[in-house]
C-alpha cells in the first residue's frame, strides 16, 4: 500500500510539474522512481518512466494544439531525427552499469537546471514555417539538434522537454510558447521510442507505470489549473524548478559515486 501512494504521488508530482511549467516532470520520474518508489534497477526505472511519460505528454499535447501552439513540421523533421537518435541511446543505455548510468543522469540534471536559470538571449520569429524557401535554413539546425537531443532523451530514458525546447528556440527562433507546443510533439515521439526498446527487453513494471499514469493526469490537470493562476510569476516558477532539479541532480550523482 505504500509503494502504490508513494508512486501515485511520484506521478502527481510529475504530472504538476508538467502542467505549471510545461515540461520537466520527466527528468524527475528517474530518481523518484529510484529513490521514492523504490525500483531497483535503474533500466527499470528509465523504462517504465519513459512509458509514462509518453502518455503524460500525449496528454498534454492535445490541449497545446487545440490553442494553436504546435509547429507541425518543425516538429516532425526535429522528432524524426530524435528517434534515431533515441533508438541508439537507448540501446546504448542498457549496456551501461546502472550506477554509473545514474551518476550520469544526475550530472544532466545539474546541466539541465544551470542552463535553465540562464537568461534567453536572441530575437525571436514569432511565425515560423518551415517551407522550401526556409527549408535550406531551418534543415541544417533542425536534424543536427533533433538528433543530439533525440541520443540524450533514448540514453538517460527521459521525454527530453528541457532539452527539446532550447533546441526548438535554438534551431528555429520561435516564441517559447510555441517551443513548449511543439516540443509535446517530439516528447510523444521520443518516449514512444525510447519506451519501446526498454519494453522490448523487459525492463519496463506496468503496475508502476499505471499508477504513474493515474497520478500524473491528475497532477496534470492541477498543475495546468495553478499554472493559469500564477501566470504572471511563471519565470519564478521555472527559476525555483531549475533549483530543485541541480539540487537533486547533485544528490544522485553524489549518492551514485
Amino acid at each position: 500500500m505504500a509503494m502504490v501512494l508513494a508512486t501515485l504521488a511520484s506521478g502527481g508530482l510529475i504530472g504538476l510539474v508538467l502542467g505549471l511549467v510545461g515540461g520537466g516532470g520527466s527528468i524527475l520520474a528517474v530518481p523518484l522512481l529510484v529513490y521514492v518508489v523504490g525500483i531497483g534497477s535503474p533500466h527499470a526505472a528509465i523504462g517504465t518512466a519513459a512509458v509514462a511519460v509518453t502518455v503524460n505528454a500525449l496528454a498534454s499535447l492535445v490541449g497545446h494544439a487545440r490553442a494553436g501552439r504546435v509547429k507541425w513540421r518543425c516538429a516532425a523533421v526535429f522528432a524524426t531525427a530524435g528517434m534515431i537518435g533515441a533508438a541508439a541511446g537507448a540501446a546504448l543505455g542498457q549496456a551501461v552499469d546502472g550506477k554509473r548510468l545514474l551518476a550520469l543522469f544526475g550530472l544532466l540534471m545539474i546541466g539541465v537546471g544551470v542552463s535553465m536559470l540562464r537568461p534567453r538571449r536572441g530575437a525571436e520569429v514569432p511565425d515560423v514555417r518551415l517551407t522550401r524557401d526556409s527549408a535550406a535554413t531551418l534543415l541544417p539546425r533542425l536534424v543536427p539538434i533533433g538528433l543530439g537531443v533525440g541520443l540524450a532523451a533514448g540514453f538517460f530514458g527521459i521525454g527530453g522537454g528541457f532539452l527539446i525546447v532550447p533546441g526548438l528556440v535554438l534551431a528555429t527562433a520561435m516564441p517559447l510558447p510555441y517551443a513548449i507546443g511543439t516540443s509535446l510533439v517530439v516528447v510523444t515521439a521520443l518516449g514512444l521510442t525510447t519506451a519501446t526498446s526498454y519494453a522490448v527487453g523487459g525492463l519496463v513494471d506496468w503496475h508502476v507505470t499505471a499508477l504513474l499514469i493515474a497520478g500524473g493526469i491528475a497532477g496534470t490537470a492541477a498543475g495546468i489549473l495553478a499554472g493559469r493562476a500564477l501566470a504572471t510569476r511563471k519565470g519564478l516558477l521555472e527559476r525555483l524548478f531549475a533549483m530543485i532539479v541541480v539540487a537533486i541532480g547533485g544528490y544522485v550523482a553524489v549518492s551514485s559515486f
